[in-house]
């Protein structure tokens, strides 16, 4: 990651009113003064809605273009192509998942997206692939020469923020930078490239790009392209707010595993896609749960006098497998 100073850029007021904008610089380089100011912002993001615009990252535009440029290489290929990736063929949940292949909202119709899932690689006959939940080799599309470099080159880089990120939560809730430290063994990480065509006038009653949720893990950091779409649910004024695209910030949002670990201090926020702009929408979130044995429970400092736990323990996999099988149905 390039933790030299990033180019400004610039935030459109419609979008500040809407949710919080965190600058991470000084988590990446800055003295204490900077690193508490992050901390402090980072804590009333986590409070408020568990969502937040992330600026000052340091990730390259190259790279941010090139990722954009293989999604839609690998969305425009015939079918045929794509199915050769076909995620049934995978035992780790990883390669092609085509259109509507997924319900994460009950009771509504299948997600209007198509995906391709992939993660850190680990070998068919590793112990851990046989272990442990969406661990496992990954699958390649052959016609894309470019795709497994640049798409792991990204993995790797989001990784990276994902463990700055946390240690900036870590700190926010007065634990040790630190804390979250362990999660970053043999990590269950994924990386999803999704494409979200427009939304038929015609769709059936509830369908949307992507039904109404929480995210399964630990935090969440996405990157989407101009066209929007993305709504994040405002529990406190019971409305939708838009999550206006901003060139060059990344979405960060707080997962179920993180209100586990706080008692729901910190919000895992409801949120949702509904592509009407007409066009074509692609987007990449990354996904960072942790070291699957890991056992996550409520840590004692995030609760009150004569306040109980809500959550019992459980390990990243067994939750992680739970909440996989529930939209999967």
């Amino acid at each position: 990651m390039n933790h030299s100073d990033p180019a400004p850029v610039h935030i459109a007021p419609s979008s500040l009113a809407n949710l919080p904008v965190v600058n991470i610089s000084g988590l990446l380089g800055g003295d204490a003064v900077a690193r508490a100011e992050v901390v402090a912002t980072i804590r009333a993001a986590c409070l408020d809605k568990g969502f937040f615009y992330c600026v000052g990252h340091g990730v390259p535009p190259q790279i941010i273009a090139e990722i954009f440029r293989e999604a839609e290489r690998f969305f425009s290929l015939p079918m045929e192509a794509k199915l050769k990736v076909d995620k049934a063929l995978s035992r780790a949940n990883r390669g092609y998942e085509p259109l509507r292949g997924q319900t994460l909202e009950p009771g509504m119709p299948p997600d209007l997206k198509e995906g391709f899932y992939l993660g850190i690689h680990v070998d068919a006959d590793d112990h851990r692939a046989s272990r442990h939940f969406n661990v496992g080799p990954n699958l390649w599309p052959e016609s894309l020469p470019e795709f497994q470099a640049v798409t792991t080159r990204y993995l790797d880089i989001m990784q990276e923020l994902a463990v700055v990120l946390l240690g900036g939560i870590a700190l926010s809730l007065d634990l040790p930078g630190d804390f979250f430290d362990p999660l970053k063994v043999d990590p269950l990480a994924t990386l999803r490239l999704l494409h979200y065509p427009p939304q038929p006038a015609n769709s059936a009653p509830g369908e949307k790009g992507c039904g109404a949720h929480t995210d399964f893990g630990g935090i969440t950091i996405l990157l989407q392209d101009g066209v929007g779409g993305l709504q994040v649910w405002d529990h406190d004024a019971a409305t939708w707010l838009n999550a206006h695209p901003i060139p060059g910030a990344f979405i960060v949002n707080l997962g179920d595993l993180i209100g586990r670990w706080t008692n729901d201090r910190y919000r895992s926020t409801v949120h949702r896609v509904i592509n009407s702009s007409g066009r074509e929408r692609y987007s990449v979130p990354f996904f960072f749960a942790g070291n699957p044995d890991h056992r996550v429970e409520c840590i004692k400092t995030c609760l009150s006098n004569g306040e109980l736990a809500k959550y019992p323990p459980v390990t990243v996999d067994e939750h992680m497998r739970r909440r996989y099988e529930m939209s999967y149905k």
